[in-house]
């Protein structure tokens, strides 16, 4: 009986001596082997495994990669969030790059190094894991999660465990960061997260509002202040008493509307325009800006005092293209909110949209993401969104994802950094986490010139 306990990886291989040597080297998982396709295809309706190995070369084409292939994309056409790991000594180049095209996780070409692949299983499980954990997060409305963001980078990781920690201290937190990456959503997040949350949450983005009205939407009137103040309105910033006040781009915020805004931070009074009285608010303040504050600061075209007085806590948030493995995870995502209300035939995305999402570079970030596969699923004939209906310059892809070299190398460095991280720098316990031998984690420390 499979062991529920133990994650199950499917072995594809007809090659009996290495189906024995691959099942003793990983005993930690529930091992599944197959010889050939049909196999294979009865192996994932049974086990349903999260991991496949699969070597190319199967019969009736031992010597070719035809039904390699061809069981490559049964796999993923039953169950696309298979992570797929393909192996083959048959023209190892050309068949990696035909292999991530097709929808693979990875690939290692044979002959095969069981320390090194096992690191890439690994990987994969723990890749694995973390998307299906995001996926129950959003089908769940996101509940749960940091303002119900969708992740599972480690780089994102880093920036909600920072917000975690800063949210229940009474602090002001500036978020630095591109148009598109979340901003706003984290706000709401810290928010959420603080002793706060059952205040208001109050947006304003100061870009969007004229520079002579900017000043009342902030501070609110007195009726009859000016022309059209027919009676006394409150701003965001006492909107947001006992809550949060979210400036985005705070940036554009002119320098004499600074002044007033320091006011505020140093002594928590306003004054509304046309009155006199001095109104304490407790109001936290969350701001954020895609622009460089520093340089800004340096040229006179942002109070130094102010902005030390709004980012005691600062933290930057990265682009789309610096979270790992998030552009395929979000797409998927978007696909089944839009395809919901949209176009319910569309199930998925096809092997070459999710190459098509891992090599672009993301520009416009999530945003751009989102209204690409909003598109996508409006514009799709089949029931698969392809690279055609994301409309992605395939030219431009293709040289950013097809380097497996670097990526596996980038990945590699950053798995051996956290391991060793974990273990306090030992040996012996990163190598364990890693699930790979002292001497294989002593070469890859040399290979890629790691220091413990």
């Amino acid at each position: 009986m499979p062991d529920k306990d133990r994650p199950v990886l499917l072995i594809v291989e007809d090659d009996l001596g290495l189906q024995r040597q691959l099942r003793w080297a990983y005993e930690g998982y529930e091992i599944v082997v197959a010889s050939d396709r049909a196999q294979a295809l009865d192996a994932v309706r049974a086990h349903e495994p999260a991991v496949v190995t699969l070597d190319l070369g199967l019969p009736p084409d031992p010597d070719g990669v035809t039904e390699g292939f061809a069981t490559l994309r049964d796999i993923l056409s039953m169950k696309p969030d298979t992570k797929v790991i393909v192996a083959s000594g048959h023209g190892a180049r050309d068949s990696a790059l035909r292999a991530i095209a097709d929808g693979a996780w990875d690939f290692y070409a044979k002959p095969i190094d069981i320390d090194a692949l096992g690191l890439i299983v690994a990987r994969a499980f723990h890749v694995h894991a973390l998307e299906a954990e995001n996926r129950r997060l959003a089908a769940r409305g996101g509940a749960g999660g940091f303002g119900g963001l969708i992740t599972a980078s480690p780089e994102m990781a880093l920036v909600t465990r920072t917000l975690e920690r800063v949210a229940p201290a009474n602090v002001s937190v500036m978020l630095l960061g591109a148009s598109g990456t979340g901003k706003e959503l984290l706000a709401r997040g810290l928010h959420d997260a603080s002793p706060r949350r059952k205040g208001a949450f109050v947006a304003i983005n100061c870009a969007a509002i004229p520079e002579t009205l900017l000043e009342s939407e902030l501070f609110g009137h007195e009726k009859g202040a000016f022309t059209g103040a027919v009676k006394t309105t409150e701003g965001k910033i006492e909107q947001a008493a006992g809550g949060t006040l979210f400036l985005d781009e705070i940036g554009d915020v002119p320098l004499a509307l600074q002044v007033k805004l320091l006011r505020f931070l140093q002594e928590r009074v306003i004054e509304r325009i046309g009155g006199r009285k001095a109104i304490p608010v407790d109001t936290r303040i969350v701001c954020a800006t895609h622009q460089n504050v520093d340089a800004m600061v340096a040229d006179g075209r942002f109070r130094e005092d102010l902005y030390y007085r709004l980012a005691e806590i600062v933290v930057r948030i990265p682009a789309l293209s610096e979270r790992t493995g998030d552009a395929t995870l979000l797409a998927r995502h978007f696909v089944t909110r839009y395809a919901k209300a949209m176009n319910p035939g569309v199930t998925g995305l096809a092997p070459d949209a999710r190459a098509a999402i891992d090599a672009w570079s993301w520009p416009g970030n999530v945003r751009e993401l989102e209204n690409r596969i909003k598109r996508a699923v409006i514009m799709a004939d089949g029931k698969l969104v392809t690279a055609a209906d994301l409309d992605i310059d395939g030219k431009a892809a293709d040289g950013a994802a097809l380097n497996l070299r670097a990526v596996r190398e980038i990945a590699d460095r950053k798995a051996i950094r956290h391991a060793l991280a974990r273990a306090d720098g030992n040996i012996s316990g990163a190598s364990r986490l890693l699930g790979i031998s002292r001497p294989t984690l002593y070469d890859l420390l040399k290979s890629y010139d790691l220091h413990v």
